[in-house]
């Protein structure tokens, strides 16, 4: 995988060639404001290096990313008086990712603020559930 894509549109706010409200950076990540934000704060942290998704990331710069949301969380607590907060992330088309560079959406979260879950709890089938368990335990 490339270290920078220069057709990645994080890469080049990353590299400084497309403007961002920049939040934090560090050795690995870089953290700038959502310009479709979902609530007042949300933010997106991303590896400096291209990855293209989840399966796609170093496994030391995901963890450099989570580390930085779980900070950046805290900060929009405080800051700004966030009562909860999402943490989501999106790999491959079929689960909304639109950007295709491994990125962590820090959702502030208020109460009475539009965001609804995009599915609708329900108890399951327990047979089903158990053989998908058993499925995954094999390929662990």
């Amino acid at each position: 995988m490339p270290a920078h894509d220069p057709a990645c549109l994080f890469c080049r706010i990353i590299s400084g060639d497309l403007p961002a409200q920049l939040v934090a950076e560090d050795e690995r990540t870089v953290a700038f404001m959502d310009i479709n934000p979902a609530t007042r704060g949300h933010l997106l942290v991303v590896p400096r290096v291209h990855a293209t998704d989840l399966h796609d990331i170093d496994p030391d710069d995901l963890a450099a990313c989570m580390q930085s949301a779980q900070r950046l969380a805290a900060v929009v607590v405080e800051t700004l008086g966030a009562e909860g907060v999402n943490l989501l992330n999106s790999s491959g088309s079929a689960a909304w990712q639109s950007v295709f560079h491994f990125h962590i959406h820090v959702i502030p979260r208020y109460s009475g603020d539009p965001l609804k879950l995009p599915w609708v709890p329900a108890a399951g089938d327990g047979q089903e559930i158990a053989a998908t368990a058993a499925s995954l335990r094999g390929a662990a």
